[in-house]
């Protein structure tokens, strides 16, 4: 069996991620409904000031409570009253303190493909906030190298497989999301493994595109042991 370097996303992959933030979403925006907007506007609203302050501010935790905040005062204006700035805050706190959820078959495919495998963690979001997710995966000891990032882009991709010196024939990203995992990485020259999950953000949903490399489509994560 060829020896592969795999790129490994974290967020709704390895584990849980947004079914939580769209559960605080969901408290959010019924706690805004009697300002008289639709559920559905107040979230258009959401998406748009998170896209905003993603380019100003990156992803994680605090982007996101950030969000929330500009989006209730944008909509209150002056109705807008400090218990519920506070009570943002207190959802924010407990979003960040959720431990992660792995996901099922993951931390024994994981142990099988180390074995055969160079295995790199490639996640993006806050540093700290992300390290400390892996670290209280326990999952950090079946990867070569955690790699905590900004954005997921081609010229990302380019530089890893600079930086690990990937060969593309033999190198691969695993990912629930077609936007920063599976397209970015097709047109770097690598191929991809598409893993979709039910939940996966918004904000992260597009058409699946083409590229140099092969792209497999699978139903989860343990089915990778019949491919690599």
């Amino acid at each position: 069996m060829a020896r592969h370097t795999i790129l490994i996303d974290a967020d709704d992959t390895l584990w849980e991620n947004n079914i939580f933030f769209e559960k605080t979403i969901d408290h959010f925006i019924t706690q805004l409904e009697h300002l008289g907007y639709t559920r559905e506007y107040i979230r258009h609203i959401l998406n748009e000031t998170e896209r905003r302050n993603i380019r100003q501010h990156g992803y994680g935790v605090r982007s996101f409570r950030r969000s929330l905040e500009e989006t209730y005062l944008k909509l209150a204006g002056n109705a807008a009253k400090r218990e519920l700035v506070q009570e943002i805050e207190r959802m924010a706190a407990e979003l960040e303190a959720t431990p992660p959820h792995i996901l099922d078959g993951v931390p024994e495919t994981l142990a099988y493909l180390a074995k055969h495998h160079r295995l790199i963690l490639l996640t993006k979001g806050e540093p700290a906030e992300q390290a400390a997710k892996v670290e209280r995966s326990g999952l950090q000891p079946y990867f070569d190298s955690i790699e905590i990032v900004l954005e997921k882009d081609p010229s990302l991709y380019e530089r890893m497989i600079e930086q690990f010196k990937i060969v593309k024939t033999h190198g691969w990203m695993v990912g629930n999301s077609p936007r920063s995992d599976i397209n970015p990485a097709l047109h770097a020259g690598l191929s991809a493994v598409f893993i979709p999950h039910s939940a996966t953000w918004e904000l992260e949903k597009c058409e699946l595109e083409s590229g140099a490399g092969k792209l497999l489509i699978l139903t989860s994560f343990r089915e990778l042991r019949s491919h690599f």
